[in-house]
């Protein structure tokens, strides 16, 4: 049986006060693996930030891991966001901070006490995105590709039931792209259910999955073409 973890029903999308994406109709059910394409300022971005509560969504319905974006207080987007995992583009680490500094911070935000339990956490995402022998490194010394599976794994941190994902590999050259998609992978195939905003069409290719398309104004599915 399928599960909605996101659900949208003729949602207007804004940026500012322009109007971006007009009645969008999307569903996204537990263990979906979707990429959201288009071209840059069709409406990506406003779409995922209205989804994690950064853009107020103004008219339509919106229903997001059992958060509702039209009656969302700021109040709220706490503990919507502990439900998500977010990934960026420019992976919005601390750089002041090592590896496990870095997650240990984003734990204790969401309510984690127990020393013993954000430590065995901690490692337990590292070990997933094979970061676990750096968490002593300070962010900036790190690759842009080991930065970005340690936004990965602060993604994971609290078991989330979706994960959005912004151009994760925006930033990273193609060798690294196909690494930190593969990591994506491996975490769809464990049971996540993911979002991910792209333009990087040779990844859609190689990584088959389920698509929908920013363009006028408009969001719908594209069926990929099979070789």
């Amino acid at each position: 049986m399928s599960i909605p973890v996101l659900e949208l029903e003729k949602a207007d999308i804004y940026q500012r006060d322009n109007l971006v994406l007009s009645k969008v109709d999307f569903t996204l059910n537990k263990g979906d693996f979707y990429y959201l394409i288009g071209k840059t300022g069709s409406g990506k971005s406003s779409l995922l930030k209205t989804l994690y509560g950064d853009l107020k969504l103004q008219r339509g319905l919106g229903n997001i891991v059992g958060f509702d974006l039209k009656q969302m207080k700021e109040k709220d987007i706490p503990f919507l966001r502990r439900k998500l995992g977010i990934v960026f583009q420019d992976f919005k680490l601390l750089n002041d901070r090592n590896v496990f500094d870095n997650l240990e911070f984003v734990l204790k935000a969401t309510g984690w006490k127990n020393k013993t339990d954000i430590k065995d956490k901690i490692h337990e995402v590292l070990e997933k995105v094979g970061m676990k022998e750096k968490y002593y490194k300070k962010t900036f010394e790190l690759s842009g590709g080991e930065q970005q599976r340690v936004a990965i794994a602060r993604a994971l941190l609290n078991n989330p039931e979706l994960i959005l994902a912004d151009e994760p590999t925006g930033n990273l050259d193609p060798k690294t792209s196909l690494e930190v998609m593969e990591l994506l992978n491996e975490i769809h195939q464990s049971g996540k259910t993911i979002l991910m905003a792209t333009h990087d069409y040779q990844l859609i290719v190689k990584f088959k999955q389920k698509t929908v398309k920013c363009e006028g104004g408009e969001l719908f599915e594209v069926v990929q073409q099979t070789v």
